[in-house]
C-alpha cells in the first residue's frame, strides 16, 4: 500500500528512481513509523500521511537540489536529508539538529539503511563548525532570515540555501540583507497535499 503511494505520488512528479532506492524509502518510512510511537520524532502519525507529508513533500525539491556537500539545518527525523541521501547516493549529507531523540535516530538510520553518505549532528546551528559546504537546505526550519543569520558560516561563497516554504514568503524575502541573493522561488505541486508549497533558492554574494 505505501509502496503504491510513494510510486504515484514519484509519477506525479515526474521523478523516476530505481527499485533500489524505492525500496530504501520505505525502509525508512518503516523506521520512522517504529520510532515514532516511542520518541515522538514526527507530529504526523499516520502512516500513511508520512508518505505525502514527508516523504513526497521532500522529494519535491530533488530536481533543484545542486551541489555535492550539502548541510540539512533542522533536520528532525531527516527531513529533506535521507530522502535526498537515499537519491543522491555520491553525495555527502550532513544532518544536523539540535534534540537528541533525533540525532539518534538518524543515527540508527545510517546504520540500518547503510547510508554512508550521511553524517549526524548534534548541535545548535550557531554553534556548529565544519569545512564549507556548497548548499544548505531547511524544511520549515525558522525565517529565512534566521537561517541565512545562523548558518551562512557554514556556506562556501556562490553555496545555494533552498528553503522549503508554504506560502510565497514575501515578508522573510524583504528581511534579506545583502549577504544574499535570491536567485529563484520555485512553486512546487506536491502530490496530496493541498496547502501552497514553495522552495526559494538563495546565493551567498
Amino acid at each position: 500500500m505505501y509502496q503504491k503511494l510513494l510510486e504515484k505520488g514519484l509519477s506525479r512528479l515526474n521523478i523516476e528512481l530505481s527499485g533500489d532506492k524505492i525500496d530504501l524509502l520505505l525502509a525508512y518510512h518503516a523506521l520512522l513509523v517504529k520510532w515514532n510511537k516511542a520518541y515522538n520524532l514526527t507530529a504526523v502519525r499516520d502512516p500513511e500521511l508520512m508518505i505525502s507529508r514527508h516523504l513526497i513533500d521532500s522529494l519535491s525539491i530533488l530536481p533543484y537540489i545542486d551541489g555535492q556537500r550539502i548541510l540539512d539545518v533542522g533536520t528532525g527525523p531527516g527531513l529533506p536529508g535521507i530522502p535526498l541521501a537515499i537519491c543522491f547516493p555520491e553525495r555527502e549529507l550532513t544532518l544536523l539538529d539540535s534534540n537528541g531523540k533525533k540525532t539518534r535516530f538518524l543515527t540508527q538510520a545510517k546504520i540500518e539503511l547503510k547510508l554512508n553518505n550521511i553524517t549526524p549532528v548534534q548541535a545548535r546551528i550557531e554553534s556548529f563548525e565544519a569545512p564549507l559546504f556548497d548548499a544548505i537546505t531547511s524544511r520549515a526550519f525558522a525565517t529565512l532570515k534566521d537561517m541565512v543569520d545562523g548558518s551562512i558560516h557554514l556556506l562556501k561563497e556562490g553555496g545555494l540555501f533552498y528553503a522549503m516554504k508554504g506560502l510565497y514568503p514575501t515578508d522573510e524575502i524583504a528581511q534579506l540583507d545583502s549577504r544574499v541573493n535570491v536567485l529563484d522561488c520555485f512553486a512546487l505541486s506536491v502530490p496530496g497535499e493541498e496547502g501552497e508549497r514553495h522552495l526559494v533558492k538563495i546565493q551567498k554574494n
